[in-house]
């Protein structure tokens, strides 16, 4: 039994990072379901439904900014699936990890899978429901600090994002460990984050 695991939110200036875990049925098939990078939102959300209704487990787990400071992103993404696999009723056997690195998770073996999410529908299962969640979170946020364009840009260093940064301050959901400012270059717009 396996769950594949994915995170969302690693690239962002604010916010915390989101990954999931998901046990898929061994049948399941969805000509749909694929890394979440590849899908509108709309699809996204209707897939995320469908991974909820059909999956034998699921769970998602959260590293907050102030928490990512204080281990740096990288652990921060690999304790966010640790956190997610500790909230799973069912214990996989095995975990599928998106990416080429991770910190063991105590007593299940795991593999690591480049561009896994396009490979593994547990992994792609893990990225919609990662992405969809941490989107859901920085709508809420963006409603309490209008001015970051959070609804857009979910956290990650568009050009308005960082002159907001610039202009207002930080908030207190910006990590503060990272370059919020970039480097005096112009930042490169990311599409609706990632």
């Amino acid at each position: 039994m396996e769950a594949g695991c994915d995170e969302a939110g690693r690239g962002c200036l604010a916010g915390a990072v989101f990954a999931a875990a998901v046990i898929l049925p061994p049948d399941f098939r969805n000509e749909l379901l694929n890394d979440s990078k590849q899908l509108t939102e709309k699809q996204r959300y209707e897939l995320r439904k469908v991974v909820e209704e059909n999956a034998l487990d699921w769970a998602v787990g959260i590293v907050e900014p102030a928490e990512i400071d204080k281990m740096n992103i990288l652990n921060a993404s690999f304790a966010a699936m640790h956190r997610a696999v500790d909230k799973l009723k069912m214990r996989p056997q095995h975990l599928l990890i998106d990416g080429n690195r991770f910190n063991p998770y105590p007593g299940i073996p795991h593999t690591t899978v480049v561009k896994g999410d396009g490979k593994y529908l547990s992994i792609a299962a893990a990225s919609i429901l990662a992405k969809t969640y941490r989107d859901d979170y920085m709508n809420r946020l963006d409603k309490e600090y209008p001015m970051y364009d959070w609804k857009k840009n979910k956290g990650y260093p568009t050009r308005k994002h960082r002159e907001a940064i610039q202009k207002n301050g930080t908030s207190p959901y910006h990590r503060m460990s990272f370059n919020l400012l970039g480097d005096g270059q112009l930042s490169f717009d990311f599409e609706d984050g990632e």
